[in-house]
């Protein structure tokens, strides 16, 4: 083809109206639609042997040579492909600006529907309506919200990758696909100069009935769909960077196969202790991705972990390093000139009061805020990033095997310490002091739990947190 598309694809599901569709479009000279030939199952029918001089076993053994050769066949060829067909592909199948997006979709109640009757009755597509078998199925709440999560996510994945390439697709819903004007929409698009007088008139539509004459329960299939949050209304959205790994940050006991994962701002002195005196002792860091393969390798039934802390324990961590550290003396001035945030002259920090500590926390904690949504120009320091982005960065190279809370750690180290073999593992250490003159205890109270939950509400959904407590008298805090 000499035209904008050389081959297409119909991105679509079971149910939607795809075999009509290509019905429809093989009526066109020149058009030729192979169906689901990259189905795990089959190639493109049950009966099928071979597509394109291809069989079965040779499209499994390089399913790329299949798509080559619908490219390069003769005439405008293309496809169907669901959400769980062959996954080797479908990222060359997207990026292939040469290749035309058609994107068909259903109402997915009636897709479901449609699907349990046709899995049930055995009819997968009706030529003549003296063949039509009725049975009316049971709608499940949960088995229909498995069935809508799965092609919610194939759907965005594909309109992700057609931003991410410049590309559009052709968007057509079922009813659509019955309109010929449509088609004939949808023929422009493809660069095609035919137009069609008719849908094809080959299929009959098997189910045509209301909703409610073709479910049992259509009363309980009402209320669960009430609950369904068709609009993500209850979706955190994160305007967080996605985070890496941290493998420079990655600490591996010497002595034992334990691999510890820190999240900043780092308090854990406590911890890497605990490391270096197991077993021979010392601690191995430095790692590069590549070194750490070779640790793994080495060391059979290792377990890696982290620590998280209460997110009102990191805040004032993150507080203290943006108030104590050189490396953000620049950001100290720039908070307090566009961010107002009331905080004194370098020289005079160590003399502020628990008011004084008090005010700047909060005004720390609203400038977190806004800068997590990404709505200043100031780096999104992990610092003070959420747990839930450090934790979600490491799985893109090592998913920690234990996940250690704070006030609980002497217990997790002891469990891990275990399934690695170490007998007789000392306990951690004393946590580290404060690291400001004011304490938390001193400053924290409703308003700044309050507001350290309407910043952090990610993590504190995501890993359960409660309320802070304070620290017991004479015991030490974690810094």
């Amino acid at each position: 083809m000499t035209g904008r598309f050389d081959h297409f694809v119909i991105f679509a599901e079971m149910r939607t109206g795809s075999n009509l569709l290509e019905a429809t479009l093989e009526q066109v000279p020149g058009v030729h639609c192979h169906g689901e030939i990259f189905n795990p199952v089959h190639l493109g029918g049950p009966k099928k042997k071979q597509v394109l001089g291809m069989t079965m076993a040779e499209r499994l053994a390089d399913p790329a040579a299949l798509l080559a050769r619908v490219r390069q066949a003769e005439g405008l060829n293309g496809f169907r492909f669901f959400h769980d067909h062959e996954p080797r592909v479908l990222d060359e199948i997207l990026g292939d600006p040469r290749c035309a997006k058609i994107v068909l979709t259903r109402n997915p109640v009636d897709c479901y529907v449609s699907l349990k009757i046709a899995r049930n009755t055995q009819k997968w597509r009706l030529t003549d309506v003296k063949d039509r078998v009725v049975w009316r199925p049971t709608f499940r709440a949960e088995e229909f919200e498995s069935f809508l999560e799965e092609r919610q996510q194939f759907q965005l994945r594909l309109l992700n990758a057609l931003q991410v390439t410049g590309q559009t697709a052709f968007y057509l819903d079922y009813e659509d696909s019955l309109r010929v004007d449509v088609i004939n929409g949808l023929l422009r698009f493809l660069g095609l100069a035919e137009r069609l007088e008719a849908i094809a008139g080959s299929l009959v539509r098997q189910n045509p009935e209301e909703l409610e004459d073709k479910v049992r329960n259509f009363a309980e299939m009402e209320e669960a769909l009430q609950r369904i949050d068709w609009a993500s209304l209850a979706r955190t959205p994160n305007f967080e960077p996605r985070r890496g790994p941290g493998v420079p940050r990655m600490v591996a006991a010497a002595g034992a196969p334990l691999l510890y994962v820190p999240i900043p701002p780092f308090a854990d002195q406590h911890l890497r202790a605990w490391l270096a005196a197991l077993g021979e002792g010392g601690l191995i860091e430095g790692f590069t991705q590549k070194s750490l393969r070779q640790w793994k390798r080495k060391a059979p039934g290792h377990r890696s972990f982290t620590l998280l802390r209460h997110p009102l324990d990191r805040a004032w961590s993150a507080y203290a390093r943006v108030l104590t550290a050189d490396a953000y003396r620049d950001m100290r001035a720039t908070l307090r000139g566009h961010h107002a945030l009331p905080l004194p002259e370098d020289e005079a920090i160590a003399a502020m009061d628990a008011a004084a500590h008090r005010a700047a926390f909060l005004g720390f904690l609203d400038f977190v805020k806004v800068n997590l949504a990404g709505q200043t120009g100031m780096r999104q320091d992990l610092a003070w990033g959420t747990q839930w982005s450090a934790v979600n960065g490491m799985a893109n190279f090592t998913l920690p095997d234990v996940i250690c809370r704070a006030e609980s750690l002497a217990e997790d180290l002891a469990y891990l310490a275990r399934a690695v073999g170490v007998a007789g593992a000392p306990a951690p250490g004393p946590e580290t002091v404060e690291p400001l003159p004011v304490p938390l205890a001193a400053i924290a109270d409703e308003e700044v739990e309050s507001r350290v939950r309407d910043v952090y509400r990610k993590d504190f959904m995501a890993f359960g947190f409660g309320a802070w407590k304070a620290p017991k008298p004479g015991s030490r805090r974690l810094a």
